[in-house]
């Protein structure tokens, strides 16, 4: 099938990888890769100065992103604009790219300050952190803590060189202050820092130059960005000559006292996402065994629905609770040849006993975690801050320890693999921080599953799938909260079929 429609999946680095490239680049480079990121950072900082006319401001940090800086000015300079330059670092320490940098500025008859200039009458047209880029490993704090504080109160446009000086590139985490840019031009490959955690909050747009170099060509890349081409392959039409069991059984299993909505919305977006049937395993015994507004649905109880056989795929954990009963169904489901999603109160049973994580691991079938931060710290023993301080490490952990394929929730999402492998995506948005999100995940990568999709496609499709889908509805409505997880299966049904029947 075709792919041409689909976005390619851009590789990641972390900043050890990054390094690896620039020292097999390095040698011999023309133009020099520090002059390439410079050239690059000024044609973005042009388009951003198009109809903004005033002076521009680099802060130039110690190290070689204030040599990136540098040749940024330099460029800017030789444009024709008004541009001031705040460094205050030691000159006789600079790297010797990055004194290079500085000499050409200042031959071009440029000249540095070694306090951050007052905004001129009009403010400034642009600001530019070139401060410390990937290399920071430590919060800021006194002169430069004060400069990013002075950045950052800055109408205009604020762009970042590789990062914003304060994040982290590895994890996205700041532990003090941070540049807050409206645009980032990062260089050679994407980071993990700039898609997960606080990345995306403190990176605005996000542009990757890759200065002229093919990353993988240096060094294979260990994550990759999320995007449809990873399962385009998957996405083609329906035959005609099919029937309802051509597409799977695919049977969720939770819905306690009081929790039986879980159940129905995961059982919903699976029906929405074109499972064959849609059973659904209730906990309660009182509860009404239809869904009045989607009578499709097929309700047992929980223990009668494991013990059915012809099913595609199970999932345990939306609405399930953590009784006795609850830890048995668990059990009993992780005994089962299918496809296993455990989501929710089920991986907390897991966490809780050590027969079912052991019972977990030694599974053959595919295994798929959907955990958010404090489940995942959990089943690793360990506290949520734990698991935030480096995100993909943790998941690349849940992976292994369970050989299982782990999707950690959140800003930036990260999906991990049990032979290593890695991706970030980026669909969704802060609309969905509300209740039922996770039920609805996991009614749509079962239904894959039970359509007969891999544990690493049906993962991928389906996190990918969830996030684009509340895209979707939150761009159609104007809105920026209140999306209702209820809203979601439709648009994801809608998302899934534009894949396959593009309009373009």
């Amino acid at each position: 099938m075709p792919t041409a429609k689909f976005a390619p999946s851009r590789p990641i680095y972390p900043v050890a990888g990054i390094r690896d490239i620039e020292a097999r680049a390095l040698p011999g480079a023309v133009p020099p890769l520090m002059e390439r990121a410079g050239a690059a950072a000024a044609a973005l900082a042009l388009r951003l100065l198009f109809d903004r006319p005033g002076a521009v401001l680099v802060a130039c940090g110690p190290g070689n992103n204030g040599g990136d800086g540098f040749v940024l000015a330099r460029h800017l300079r030789q444009a024709g604009l008004s541009v001031q330059v705040a460094f205050a670092g030691d000159p006789a320490r600079l790297p010797a790219d990055a004194a290079a940098a500085r000499l050409a500025w200042l031959e071009q008859g440029g000249s540095t300050t070694p306090d951050l200039p007052p905004p001129p009458p009009g403010g400034w047209a642009l600001v530019a952190d070139a401060l410390f880029g990937i290399g920071l490993q430590r919060p800021l704090e006194g002169l430069y803590a004060t400069w990013i504080e002075a950045l950052n109160a800055q109408t205009c446009p604020r762009l970042a060189l590789d990062i914003p000086s304060g994040l982290d590139a590895d994890t996205g985490q700041h532990v003090g202050p941070c540049f807050e840019a409206s645009h980032t031009i990062t260089f050679i490959a994407l980071k993990p820092g700039l898609l997960t955690l606080d990345g995306p909050d403190l990176c605005g747009e996000i542009l990757v130059d890759s200065i002229d170099l093919e990353p993988e060509e240096h060094h294979p890349a260990p994550g990759r960005e999320i995007t449809p081409v990873l399962f385009a392959e998957r996405l083609r039409p329906r035959r005609s000559n099919s029937h309802k069991g051509s597409y799977g059984d695919a049977a969720l299993i939770g819905g306690a006292p009081g929790m039986v909505g879980a159940a129905v919305l995961a059982g919903r977006a699976a029906a929405y996402l074109g499972a064959g049937r849609v059973l659904i395993g209730l906990l309660d015994p009182a509860a009404l065994p239809v869904d009045i507004l989607r009578p499709e649905l097929m309700f047992r109880s929980a223990p009668d629905l494991l013990a059915e056989t012809g099913i595609g795929a199970f999932a345990v954990g939306p609405g399930l609770g953590q009784s006795d009963t609850a830890m048995a169904l668990v059990g009993t489901a992780i005994g089962k040849p299918q496809p296993l999603v455990l989501d929710a109160d089920a991986l907390n049973l897991v966490a809780r006993e050590p027969v079912l994580q052991n019972a977990l691991a030694a599974r053959k079938s595919p295994t798929l975690l959907t955990p958010h931060p404090a489940e995942a710290a959990r089943l690793l023993a360990c506290t949520t801050r734990d698991i935030q301080a480096d995100r993909v490490v943790a998941a690349c952990r849940l992976a292994t320890r369970f050989k299982a394929w782990v999707v950690l929730k959140g800003c930036g999402s990260i999906v991990a693999g049990p032979d290593g492998q890695w991706w970030i995506n980026t669909s969704g948005n802060p609309a969905m921080a509300t209740a039922g999100m996770g039920d609805v995940l996991t009614g749509l990568i079962t239904a894959l599953l039970a359509r007969g999709w891999s544990a690493q496609d049906a993962l991928l499709a389906g996190v990918h799938l969830h996030g684009l889908a509340g895209d979707h509805i939150c761009a159609a409505h104007g809105i920026d909260s209140g999306l209702l997880a209820d809203e979601l299966a439709p648009s994801a049904r809608h998302c899934f079929n534009a894949w396959i029947h593009p309009t373009t």
